[in-house]
């Protein structure tokens, strides 16, 4: 039988950090299931999700918290895989944000998703130089899952009324993977 844990560890940004982590994760039975991990500002930040034999699932979690000691601020939390039937019935989409940087987009966005009951499965925002002007552009890639009684077309007009709100572009499409 194996046990689930999520890492979540970041640190001042070097070279061999990825290394490390999975390292302890190989010599203590783990496997990596899934995981984000990013350079964020001067930090880097490990968000793994692991699947370790139940009997090794201690060791594998104290290896995880003994990185401490080379200096990472590190969670760990036991966690189950996702009820295959949680979300039977809704659909999956692609969100995908750009326009002029200012505060705020994320929350707003979020925010309606979040009153719309959708689920937000993965979201990555960044920041790009506009070509001509270098002004700050922000960028958003989300998938969220949105349940049976959310049409597309409500979820695109919606979303749309909202990007023309904050003055910037969104697109909604069908998620294939």
């Amino acid at each position: 039988m194996r046990e689930n844990l999520v890492i979540t560890l970041t640190g001042h940004d070097r070279i061999g950090i990825v290394e490390q982590v999975t390292k302890r994760v190989l010599e203590n039975g783990g496997n990596v299931d899934a995981s984000r991990m990013s350079r964020l500002g001067g930090e880097f930040a490990v968000l793994m999700l692991i699947s370790v034999p139940a009997e090794q699932f201690a060791e594998l979690n104290q290896a995880a918290q003994n990185l401490r000691d080379e200096g990472y601020i590190v969670a760990t939390c036991r966690t189950e895989q996702s009820a295959p039937g949680k979300f039977a019935g809704w659909m999956p989409y692609q969100v995908e944000v750009s326009g002029a940087d200012h505060e705020g987009i994320v929350h707003h966005i979020a925010h309606h998703l979040a009153e719309r009951r959708a689920n937000i499965e993965t979201m990555d925002t960044g920041m790009v130089q506009a070509p001509m002007s270098g002004t700050p552009l922000f960028t958003m890639t989300a998938v969220v899952l949105v349940p049976p009684d959310l049409s597309y077309h409500t979820l695109q007009t919606e979303l749309e009324t909202i990007g023309n709100d904050l003055n910037v572009d969104i697109e909604v499409s069908p998620y294939t993977g």
